[in-house]
């Protein structure tokens, strides 16, 4: 979803570990810009800014424009962050891949699917709403691309579904998802059976007595054999 953000960005002259461990420190974040057949650039951003967008309802399928500063040269585009890494330990911003967008051309995209209502299912015969697939791949112009995508659910009985092919889509927007991939189903709840393993419980020292008084018995036996 095309967003009204603007991002600035500054060339890199030199990459490796050294130069990413500067940026960090001077509190910037690498990044690699790339796409619509341009040259491809190492940049440095603010690490907050992305992080905001990643953290936004649109995520990772926000479309922004990236401000590029390049001495007398500049460029300022449409972006969408196609791929970033955190540090592990401190949680912190380490790299992002930045796309340009061409917003006349078709996209790939991943979009949440949230559903709506409560299933007869659920209500009426007990069982349980599972969530199977979260989110499908669509086909749609950039401007097209929704925060998600909802399928209605309440008519849902135990042992009914509802697949990909089920996800209302609108505007330019074609289904990528195997149509058969299932997102949601009602399944019926297994109650755990208790009773027979608490009678069985209960039946082990019961089988067990009988030996003990039996091995007793004998053992008074020898007793009163030894006395005689």
């Amino acid at each position: 979803m095309r967003k009204d953000i603007t991002v600035a960005a500054e060339v890199r002259e030199s990459r490796g570990k050294n130069e990413a461990r500067r940026l960090r420190a001077a509190g910037q974040a690498p990044a690699v810009v790339y796409g619509s057949a341009k040259e491809t650039l190492a940049l440095s951003v603010n690490p907050k800014e992305i992080v905001r967008i990643l953290h936004s309802s649109t995520g990772h399928n926000t479309i922004f424009d990236l401000d590029i500063k390049d001495g007398e040269k500049g460029e300022k585009t449409p972006v969408m962050i196609v791929d970033w890494q955190f540090d592990p330990v401190k949680d912190n911003l380490l790299h992002v891949d930045l796309k340009r967008i061409d917003l006349a051309k078709r996209l790939r995209v991943s979009i949440p699917v949230h559903t709506h209502g409560d299933p007869k299912g659920v209500k009426q015969q007990g069982g349980l709403l599972e969530i199977v697939t979260r989110e499908v791949e669509v086909e749609c112009l950039p401007d097209e691309i929704p925060e998600h995508l909802t399928i209605e659910v309440s008519e849902l009985m135990i042992g009914h579904n509802k697949r990909a092919s089920d996800v209302p889509l609108a505007g330019s927007m074609t289904l990528l998802s195997p149509p058969d991939t299932v997102i949601a189903h009602v399944i019926e709840l297994r109650h755990h059976e208790e009773a027979p393993a608490a009678a069985a419980a209960e039946a082990a020292p019961a089988a067990a007595e009988p030996e003990v008084i039996k091995k007793g018995r004998k053992e008074e036996e020898a007793g009163e054999e030894k006395k005689k």
